[in-house]
């Protein structure tokens, strides 16, 4: 007989005695005190049970959550401190050179990206990243990090990550205006290995970063490993004051600047070159060039969103100091970079650091489209004049470069996009320069690329 059903029966026993009449006091005194002590037992045993219900309740394990949307495959812990969550990025592009005489790269596709990306957090302080890439011509790792999370006023992050400088290089490699970023990124450092210190102060208005990183030259990556001494101080400051104001026309108003300082030594320290939208050759330094001493950048950039219009903006200094030769001189050279860009969603949807989310997704059953943005982009970057003809041929070198950029996004999801772009990028070179073969270098190049991405 269950617990509960012995305590229903209880009080009626104890009535039933009442009704005796030929029961003795005395008797009755003692079924009474019987009665109660049985009370007293299934209430204990009531107690017990119930423990042991919370304790077997507590044992079990609890589900897990499994969320499958644009964001990824996500599996969580039900009380969400643990996670795993899988994305994914692909995107084929398609190259197409206007005004080949035979010298320029040929139309070609390209496996411009294939990324498996895995991230996840354990508990509520650890948070990771893992991402090989698997497009190009050789597998890589691309990132491979994790985030220590003491408050949103300070995380630490170590591992191998995006540098902290560029502002375009920064952003999403799917939700950048245009297939590929402007000439500004190429003097900044690409992926470094290190520790960083980083957060949101002054009620999140103010995003700052300060560490240690390897040191690499302009637009390089590391490689898995670190083991010469000289290294990389990093800081950037980015500031959203009036992210708060809700309808002022300056809300989505971001601005800020970055910087790196530390030394180099040996080939390592300079640039591998420089590449056109188009992705050919336009600036390399001699293989005899050496870095040898302290490499400095510093960049100030802007970021502002306004309903369907944004903009984008930044400029980069890069100072490195080279000699010829093991035994030649030292000079300082200064290389100097700068963009702005701007896009406009025709649609009305919102423009985003963060790329832009559809507010219907393309269906040709529904009559749907999607959203669509128009971009522009102007860009600059000016070699140093010193480097010629001592650290780099002006044979086969620009010495200053114009872009020009329009495109158009076709956002079908927010995880599928298509873009088209066209490039024209016109080059300088020394005035002192003898003439050039390269049929890169006495034409304007002119190309036009789109793309097929998915990003979830």
């Amino acid at each position: 007989m269950r617990i509960s059903t012995l305590r229903k029966f209880a009080p009626a026993l104890l009535a039933s005695l009442a009704l005796l009449p030929a029961t003795r006091a005395d008797e009755l005194s003692e079924l009474r005190e019987a009665v109660n002590a049985l009370q007293q037992k299934i209430l204990v045993l009531e107690r017990k049970q119930e423990l042991k219900d919370e304790a077997a309740a507590a044992a079990a394990p609890t589900a897990a959550k499994v969320t499958v949307n644009d964001k990824g495959y996500t599996l969580a812990s039900a009380d969400a401190a643990n996670s795993l969550r899988i994305r994914g990025l692909v995107q084929l592009d398609h190259r197409w050179f206007f005004g080949d005489d035979g010298g320029l790269q040929n139309n070609s596709f390209v496996l411009r990206r294939a990324r498996i990306i895995v991230e996840g957090a354990l508990g509520k302080q650890f948070s990771y990243q893992i991402v090989p890439e698997f497009g190009g011509a050789n597998p890589a790792l691309v990132d491979a990090n994790f985030t220590w999370s003491l408050a949103p006023e300070l995380q630490f992050k170590f591992g191998r990550f995006k540098a902290p400088v560029g502002l375009e290089l920064l952003q999403s490699d799917s939700w950048t205006f245009f297939n590929e970023r402007s000439v500004a990124s190429l003097l900044v450092p690409n992926r470094d290995l290190g520790i960083l210190a980083q957060g949101d102060i002054l009620d999140g208005k103010l995003n700052y970063t300060v560490g240690v990183i390897g040191g690499v030259a302009d637009g390089a990556n590391t490689t898995n490993s670190d083991f010469d001494n000289e290294k990389e101080g990093v800081v950037r400051l980015f500031a959203t004051p009036f992210k708060d104001s809700a309808g002022s026309p300056v809300q989505g108003l971001g601005f800020g600047v970055a910087g790196t300082y530390g030394r180099a030594k040996g080939t390592a320290g300079r640039t591998a070159g420089f590449r056109t939208d188009g992705q050919q050759s336009i600036f390399t330094y001699l293989p005899s060039t050496i870095t040898d001493g302290p490499n400095w950048r510093i960049t100030p950039q802007l970021d502002y969103r306004n309903g369907s219009f944004g903009l984008l903006g930044e400029y980069v200094i890069s100072t490195v100091n080279v000699r010829p030769s093991t035994t030649g001189v030292l000079s300082e050279l200064q290389n100097k970079a700068w963009q702005v860009s701007a896009g406009y969603v025709l649609t009305g949807e919102n423009s985003s650091y963060n790329g832009v989310v559809p507010a219907s997704d393309f269906s040709l059953s529904k009559g749907t489209w999607g959203a669509f943005e128009i971009a522009a982009r102007y860009a600059n970057l000016k070699i140093d004049d010193s480097a010629f003809p001592l650290f780099a041929n002006p044979i086969t070198s620009i010495n200053e470069s114009n872009g020009y950029a329009l495109g158009l996004n076709w956002y079908l999801s927010k995880a599928v996009r298509f873009t088209f772009d066209y490039y024209q990028t016109e080059f300088e070179r020394i005035a002192t320069a003898p003439p050039t073969t390269n049929p890169l270098l006495k034409n304007d190049e002119k190309t036009f690329i789109s793309r097929f991405q998915i990003a979830f």
